[in-house]
């Protein structure tokens, strides 16, 4: 029997924990990551982006020592 009200009160306390994210929460964290990363790649793969990257490249390359 006391077995049975220690579980019952440890099932309580930990329905009642609110420490961590909820489900709800990982989800819109996970929208708000996608949606960065998407974002992100936008402006990464952009063609003023990927010139200015080749510019730098090449002139890093083609630099005499």
């Amino acid at each position: 029997m006391k077995a049975t009200r220690t579980l019952a009160h440890r099932i309580r306390r930990l329905a009642r924990d609110d420490e961590g994210m909820s489900t709800v929460e990982y989800a819109i964290g996970t929208v708000a990551a996608a949606a960065f990363a998407a974002v992100l790649y936008a402006v990464v793969s952009s063609d003023a982006v990927v010139g200015a990257l080749t510019r730098i490249i090449d002139q890093a390359l083609s630099t005499q020592i």
